[in-house]
């Protein structure tokens, strides 16, 4: 678990960190699973759970594992339908003219959030679930979004999370991924090269003037999305990228 904020709440701080844990955990967990992962004490950990069964966000199944509540979908479909009122017509927009699959990503703490989504009309097309959480180094809009960090902040970031390959294409490196962030400045936007998933490729650009860290990307296997239609679509994504940062100013 991170460190506690100064003037922050300990205790809504843990239960939100043990929501987070059973979302990582596919939505499940056991309470010796949830000590495991968050390093809390078990008594901690069953009288916040217990609080949060009683509000309806955990539910105790009949094999005494934990999982996600109810009331938590209510939470989760507002949000998404709020992100997804301005942005959702851009991505579709941007789907029409490059035809692969388009995402939207903020930078929430350490971790990227996918929080909305525009599918290619593809029948093989890349799919990444809304809500899903990934560390950002091996993501294109994680570089992205890094990229606007000052260097600083986005060393301290990487030694918080490390560098783990989910592919034998990512950046496991940390000076090697700083100095790459340089060239995303240069370049205006971030490529994931199979670093994410083998054989996907992807083109990321932040939204520069957002009031948080975003970047919208397009995603698609690499034997449709080569370079040559990389450098092609780039012209449409870095105008709906300029587009979404507006709206998001006024969302």
């Amino acid at each position: 678990m991170a460190p506690e904020p100064a003037g922050g709440v300990q205790s809504l701080r843990r239960a939100f960190d043990l929501l987070e844990r059973l979302a990582d955990a596919g939505g499940e967990a056991s309470l010796s699973e949830l000590a495991a992962t968050t390093g809390l004490p078990l008594p901690t950990i069953h009288r916040l759970i217990r609080t949060l069964v009683a509000l309806g966000y955990v539910r105790q199944n009949s094999n005494r594992r934990y999982t996600l509540g109810s009331r938590l979908i209510r939470l989760g479909e507002t949000a998404s339908r709020q992100f997804g009122r301005w942005a959702r017509p851009l991505l579709a927009e941007l789907v029409d003219r490059v035809g692969e699959t388009v995402n939207l990503a903020v930078l929430d703490g350490d971790e990227v959030v996918y929080v909305a989504q525009a599918p290619s009309r593809h029948s093989v097309r890349m799919f990444t679930e809304v809500g899903r959480r990934v560390l950002p180094h091996g993501t294109g809009v994680g570089k992205a979004m890094l990229a606007q960090l000052p260097r600083d902040e986005a060393r301290a970031l990487l030694e918080r999370t490390g560098l783990p390959a989910s592919t034998p294409n990512t950046i496991t490196d940390a000076a090697e991924l700083l100095a790459s962030l340089d060239l995303v400045v240069e370049q205006g936007y971030a490529l994931d090269e199979g670093e994410q998933e083998v054989g996907v490729r992807c083109v990321a650009v932040p939204l520069r003037d957002a009031p948080a860290l975003a970047a919208v990307s397009v995603s698609g296997p690499d034997s449709r999305l080569t370079k040559e239609a990389v450098t092609r679509m780039l012209p449409d994504v870095l105008r709906i990228a300029e587009r979404l940062s507006t709206e998001a100013t006024r969302a």
